[in-house]
C-alpha cells in the first residue's frame, strides 16, 4: 500500500482531502471541485476533493524522488521503427486518406526503489517546475486508483468559463523562430481549422473565433506556434446535455495531437504505434462545477507512474505532426528536442536549484524565459 495521500496540484490549486472518484463526465457539472484526467484511449477519471486553496508549486525536497538511471530509457518504437512510420504517413498522404498525422512513441524506465516515498510523483512535479516551467503544471496523485502524474504542459486543450469555451493548439516546433517555416505554419492552420471544427460540434453556429493564429511562443531552447480558438456555448448549459460530458465527447482526443482528417488520423494512429499513450495526449486538469469554470491541458510533457509491474516504471510520450513535406529524420530529431531536457530533470540529471547540467554534454533547457 502507497504512504502517499491523494492530491492535486492544478490551476494553481492545492487539492486535499479526497471525497469521489468517478469515471462519469457528468459529474462535472454537479458540484464541488475536480481533478480531471483523461487517457488518450477514453478512460477518465474525475476526482472531488473537499480542501481547495490556492498554493504553489513545490519545491524538491531531498530523497523524495528517485528517479530512473538516464541510460534506462527505452522507447516504444525506435529510430528505424519511427522514421519508417513517417514514411507510411506519407504515402497515406499521397494516397489521399490523411492531410496530418501526429505519430507519437513511448519513453519508460524503471524506478530504482520501489517505495513509494523514494517516487513521490509530486517531486518529479517539483523538479520539473524549476527545470521546464509551463503554464499547465501540475500533479494528480490518486496511489489508489493508479493515477500517478506530473504534468509540465504547455498546451491548452480546454478552457471554460461559463458559456465561453476555448482551446490553444501548438503545432509545430523547432530551436528557434527561424527554424519554423511554411511546413509548421501549414501544420498549424491545419490543426486549427480542425479545432474549430470540433468546438463547431457544441457550440453556437457563427461564435467560433481565431484570435491568435500561428503565434510564436518562445521557450529557452524552442519555440512552439500556438493559436487560439473560441466559441460560445448555447445558453440552457443544463438542457440538451451542453456540458463537460457533451464538451468532451465532441472535442476528445485534442485536436493537436490526432491530425485531420481526425477520424483517419485516428485510424492511421491505431496501426502505426505500439504502446497505449495513457494519460499523453489526453486531458489533464480541473473543473469547478459550482463556478461553472475549468481548464484541461493537452497531455504533453507528461509523466506518469505504473506501479503494477515487478518494478514500478516511469513513462513519458513524445511525438511529432507528420505532413507531406515532413522529413523522416528531422521528425525523428523533433521528438528527441521535445524528450531530452525532461528525461534529464525526471533521471536527476540537473541541478534542482540552478537548474544547470551537473555533468557535460547534458541536453539544453528548454524553460520559459
Amino acid at each position: 500500500m502507497s504512504d502517499l495521500t491523494p492530491l492535486a496540484r492544478l490551476g494553481g490549486y492545492l487539492a486535499t482531502d479526497l471525497r469521489d472518484v468517478t469515471s462519469d463526465p457528468e459529474a462535472l457539472d454537479s458540484s464541488g471541485w475536480w481533478a480531471v484526467v483523461a487517457d488518450y484511449e477514453g478512460g477518465l477519471r474525475c476526482a472531488r476533493f473537499g480542501d481547495v486553496r490556492r498554493a504553489p508549486l513545490p519545491t524538491p525536497v531531498p530523497g523524495r524522488w528517485r528517479g530512473p538511471a538516464a541510460g534506462s530509457w527505452v522507447s516504444s518504437l525506435d529510430r528505424a521503427a519511427y522514421t519508417e512510420g513517417v514514411r507510411r504517413v506519407r504515402a497515406a498522404i499521397a494516397a489521399g486518406d490523411v492531410y496530418q498525422v501526429n505519430l507519437c512513441r513511448i519513453l519508460s524506465a524503471p524506478l530504482p526503489d520501489p517505495a513509494p516515498a523514494a517516487g513521490d510523483i509530486d517531486q518529479l512535479t517539483a523538479r520539473l517546475a524549476h527545470g521546464t516551467p509551463a503554464a499547465y503544471a501540475g500533479t494528480v496523485r490518486l496511489p489508489a486508483h493508479g493515477v500517478e502524474i506530473a504534468t509540465a504542459s504547455p498546451e491548452l486543450y480546454l478552457r471554460r468559463d461559463g458559456r465561453t469555451v476555448e482551446s490553444g493548439p501548438i503545432k509545430g516546433t523547432g530551436p528557434s523562430e527561424a527554424d519554423l517555416g511554411d511546413k509548421e505554419r501549414a501544420e498549424n492552420v491545419m490543426i486549427t481549422d480542425l479545432v474549430r471544427n470540433d468546438l463547431g460540434r457544441v457550440c453556437v453556429p457563427g461564435s467560433i473565433t481565431v484570435p491568435a493564429l500561428c503565434a510564436a511562443e518562445p521557450y529557452r531552447d524552442l519555440v512552439h506556434l500556438v493559436s487560439t480558438v473560441r466559441g460560445e456555448l448555447p445558453e440552457a448549459l443544463d438542457v440538451g446535455g451542453f456540458g463537460w460530458a457533451r464538451l468532451l465527447e465532441g472535442t476528445f482526443p485534442p485536436g493537436s495531437i490526432t491530425g485531420a482528417p481526425k477520424s483517419s488520423a485516428l485510424r492511421l494512429i491505431d496501426e502505426l504505434e505500439t504502446a497505449p499513450r495513457g494519460p499523453y495526449t489526453g486531458g489533464i486538469g480541473w473543473v469547478d462545477a459550482d463556478r461553472g469554470t475549468g481548464e484541461l491541458a493537452v497531455g504533453i510533457r507528461t509523466f506518469w507512474i505504473e506501479r503494477d509491474h515487478p518494478r514500478p516504471v516511469l513513462r513519458f510520450g513524445t511525438g511529432a505532426g507528420i505532413i507531406w513535406d515532413s522529413d523522416p529524420e528531422r521528425e525523428w530529431r523533433e521528438t528527441e528536442l521535445k524528450a531530452a531536457r525532461l528525461l534529464a530533470v525526471a533521471s536527476g540529471q540537473y541541478d534542482n536549484d540552478m537548474c544547470v547540467p551537473e555533468t557535460a554534454g547534458a541536453h539544453p533547457a528548454t524553460e520559459r524565459p
